[in-house]
């Protein structure tokens, strides 16, 4: 097995494959060839895994840094990453592996190695700079969005965005569904504007309250985005952003919630009746 394929499936490359953009045309004819997508794909699944700099690129994936980058910035603006989440919630949610009768919101807190758009001190962090992750998670844990904020943002300023970023998603049966029954929330976002969020979208808010709930208890369905926010930082390139700018910070979110959903996918055994032709 190449590192192509390690690191970029079949499928996944044939769910991944119809979103990226055409190549642009020469019209003038002559240049290089254009090196495969797969390839290029490849290594940045490689980049958002190891946590590796471009330049650190092994030469087995027969991409240069200057290429891979080139090629994740053209998607990014493109939206492939967080249309190729859509299209895995789309495909677990078709199969009714998405249960949408409780959900959990929670953030994390990320150091920046560099300054940019979307960083600020961290409070948690003796005021290094940093950014925040802001993610949804349904019952089972399967992201359905992400969010990126400044480190200094309170959570429950970004609590409708994060609610929000959720895109109607299809179902087994019925029309798509983007608002989940309940949500769980720690007290972070206890304040009456986030409960008026929901309300207004007829989601029942179980949010924490601040002096009544203990501060050492989760709760039984509150922990299950604490593990979804480990398992996204386990992806090396987000547990420390060394991106300036805030999309591509973004983008390696995005892709990383896609992986999340490709695996539990894979678990189901679902691809191997979806993949496209």
């Amino acid at each position: 097995m190449t590192d192509v394929e390690k690191w970029c499936p079949e499928p996944l490359w044939l769910l991944a494959y119809p979103l990226l953009p055409d190549a642009p045309q020469r019209h003038q004819g002559g240049g290089r060839r254009r090196l495969d997508d797969r390839a290029v794909l490849a290594a940045i699944l490689y980049v958002l895994q190891t946590g590796c700099a471009w330049s650190a690129l092994p030469t087995s994936f027969g991409v240069s840094a200057a290429t891979a980058h080139r090629r994740f910035t053209e998607w990014v603006e493109a939206d492939v990453f967080v249309r190729l989440h859509q299209m895995m919630l789309d495909l677990l949610g078709s199969a009714g592996a998405i249960d949408w009768s409780r959900a959990s919101v929670d953030a994390m807190q990320v150091r920046a190695g560099k300054r940019g758009d979307l960083t600020g001190p961290s409070p948690v962090d003796r005021g290094k700079p940093g950014s925040k992750i802001h993610a949804m998670s349904e019952r089972g844990g399967i992201p359905l969005s992400v969010v990126i904020s400044a480190a200094n943002r309170n959570d429950h300023l970004e609590f409708e965005k994060v609610v929000d970023a959720v895109a109607p998603v299809t179902g087994p049966a019925g029309r798509p569904r983007r608002r989940t029954d309940k949500l769980h929330a720690d007290k972070g976002y206890d304040y009456a504007t986030c409960r008026k969020t929901l309300r207004r979208r007829g989601i029942v808010a179980r949010i924490a309250r601040r002096g009544i709930e203990s501060a050492k208890r989760l709760g039984r369905h509150r922990y299950v985005i604490e593990r979804t926010l480990e398992w996204v930082s386990r992806f090396r390139r987000l547990a420390r952003r060394y991106e300036r700018k805030a999309a591509h910070f973004l983008g390696f979110a995005q892709l990383a919630c896609a992986v999340i959903c490709y695996r539990r996918a894979v678990k189901l055994d679902l691809l191997t009746h979806n993949n496209p032709k």
